[in-house]
């Protein structure tokens, strides 16, 4: 947990996705929000009433099962406050989507200002949430990795890699949050991400010829994942196809 800016944030971890939830909440005002869910939101839960914090909304940066785990349970015990995704995303969840953030949009939640942006790539609804010095990035951007592009329901590589760019126009000192695993900052991915050097110029692509699903493709990159296997960048020789994958898809020579 931490508290700079002004507001705390805390972290549940859900042992077999890995996958993150999030308490975002201003301890003045005692009001907050949820971000994502894992199926581990008792703390987050806990904490929240054990602080008097009122949770004035649900928020989901993209449908995928591992992110929306429990919201709906956790919606019931905290007497229905409204759940908050991309247009995009809304059709994809159970549970009702009350409130709809196109890129750029705010939200009020309590007194605490939250701006959406649009990062597609990952998921064609994923919304990154910024508040502060804070970006809740989901599935797009991870301490030295990339979300990949061949998950159900994503746009694809061109628009991952925008959207990661995008976000590292944010202020070095922004503190990410991502879907999975430990926070990171801008300023470090900026400098240490292989992908992201890779895409600044920083390091030339590889040439190695691979195989994935049965088909051929040269490996750009190949680096580590946040699961502790590796995630690689492959480009498909029977359609020059970029996409993102994760490395125990790859057959390498």
């Amino acid at each position: 947990c931490c508290r700079p800016h002004g507001v705390l944030v805390e972290r549940t971890e859900n042992p077999l996705w890995l996958s993150n939830a999030y308490l975002l909440a201003d301890p003045e005002r005692r009001t907050g929000v949820l971000i994502d869910g894992n199926d581990e939101l008792g703390p987050l839960l806990e904490r929240a009433e054990r602080d008097g914090i009122r949770i004035s909304h649900l928020l989901v940066t993209h449908p995928h099962g591992d992110h929306v785990a429990g919201l709906a349970e956790a919606r019931e015990r905290l007497g229905g406050p409204p759940l908050v995704a991309h247009p995009d995303a809304a059709a994809e969840i159970e549970d009702e989507v009350e409130v709809l953030l196109g890129d750029g949009e705010r939200l009020d939640a309590g007194g605490i200002e939250i701006e959406a942006l649009h990062t597609p790539g990952h998921a064609a609804g994923h919304l990154t949430f910024l508040v502060g010095g804070h970006a809740f990035t989901g599935d797009v951007l991870f301490k030295g990795t990339v979300g990949g592009t061949m998950a159900l329901g994503a746009s694809g590589f061109a628009d991952l890699k925008a959207s990661v760019l995008r976000l590292l126009e944010l202020p070095p000192e922004t503190r990410v949050h991502p879907g999975h695993r430990e926070p990171t900052t801008i300023g470090a991915e900026r400098e240490s991400n292989p992908f992201v050097r890779v895409w600044r110029g920083l390091q030339q692509p590889g040439s190695e010829p691979v195989t994935v699903w049965g088909r051929q493709a040269t490996l750009r990159l190949w680096a580590p994942d946040y699961d502790g296997g590796h995630k690689a960048w492959v480009r498909f020789d029977d359609s020059d196809e970029d996409a993102i994958v994760g490395g125990s898809q790859v057959e390498r020579n």
